[in-house]
């Protein structure tokens, strides 16, 4: 009984009490906040490109993950080990470390690509492919811890049994891996999604914050919460929390019970 109540107070604390500030403070004086803030121009657009960086990241890591998740766990190579030691490397760097490194790698004045892209006419720094290349870097692991222990579960006697019958590559992966992870598949996309779209150290560094142009919210959040316009940065904190905390229950909802 103890340990419930420690572990439910460091839970209150922790998360609940924060996120129910960000709700108590959005909501002080109804819904005038919310919209206010879907009435704001700025607000509007950083929305809608936190949006489409977040899909466009979660696309590219879900295929991304799953393609390095069958690598890791249905084949033995050198280096292996090295690898899954990599991909949890976004775990431990920080993220302004990451869009540092996208700068000095993709900076347009003095960078080591940055001048030949731009040169060909591709801008990655301050414009939106480095701002999803930071965020899928940040997002990277969650697909991938998701569906290798699935993978370990189930074995390949199936996949294998499915070759044995002259299956292609494709059609066994199709009709018998895809199946048997799919739940670890959009478990790992729901948390991709949720991470995507709360990203704010990377992307800062990366994007320039430039208003109208490639601001995300959750720059947006700052800025406004700065320039003491409150309201307005607790109202887009919230529909943020919102989304996340949607997702969660969205997959929590329609995942099967353990055993069914």
């Amino acid at each position: 009984m103890v340990k419930r109540v420690i572990v439910v107070v460091y839970l209150g604390l922790l998360v609940l009490w924060p996120v129910g500030l960000v709700v108590a403070n959005t909501f002080a004086d109804g819904a005038d906040a919310l919209v206010a803030a879907l009435s704001d121009p700025v607000v509007v657009n950083a929305l809608w490109l936190t949006v489409q960086v977040a899909v466009v990241s979660v696309v590219i890591n879900t295929v991304f993950g799953v393609g390095v998740s069958l690598l890791l766990v249905r084949h033995r190579f050198p280096g292996r080990r090295l690898l899954s030691v990599l991909i949890d490397l976004p775990l431990s760097v920080s993220p302004v470390v990451v869009g540092l490194a996208i700068v000095l790698v993709y900076g347009g004045v003095d960078g080591w690509f940055g001048p030949t892209l731009e040169a060909g006419g591709l801008q990655v720094v301050f414009a939106a492919p480095g701002m999803v290349m930071a965020t899928v870097f940040v997002a990277l692991p969650l697909v991938i811890r998701e569906v290798v222990p699935v993978l370990r579960e189930i074995g390949d006697e199936q996949e294998q049994a499915a070759r044995t019958l002259g299956a292609t590559g494709w059609q066994v992966f199709a009709r018998i891996t895809l199946p048997a992870i799919r739940w670890a598949v959009v478990y790992g996309v729901v948390l991709s999604l949720a991470r995507s779209l709360g990203e704010f150290g990377a992307v800062k560094i990366v994007s320039g914050n430039l208003i109208n142009r490639t601001q995300t919210a959750t720059l947006v959040v700052e800025q406004k919460y700065q320039d003491f316009e409150q309201t307005t940065a607790y109202a887009t904190a919230f529909l943020l929390a919102f989304a996340a905390v949607l997702c969660l229950v969205v997959v929590s909802v329609i995942r099967p019970k353990e055993g069914s």
